[in-house]
């Protein structure tokens, strides 16, 4: 029963791209205010 860890290697993938991206998004939340999004966005 040999299998390749190819689906290992996307779900491990994409777990830390996941986790990167989030705590980027949360640094740069954290530097600048977030725009409000309360469906006041010019047209």
């Amino acid at each position: 029963m040999k299998r390749k860890p190819d689906v290992l290697w996307v779900l491990v993938i994409l777990f830390g791209l996941g986790l990167v991206t989030t705590g980027y998004a949360q640094s740069q939340w954290m530097a600048q205010e977030p725009p409000p999004l309360h469906g006041e966005l010019p047209h």
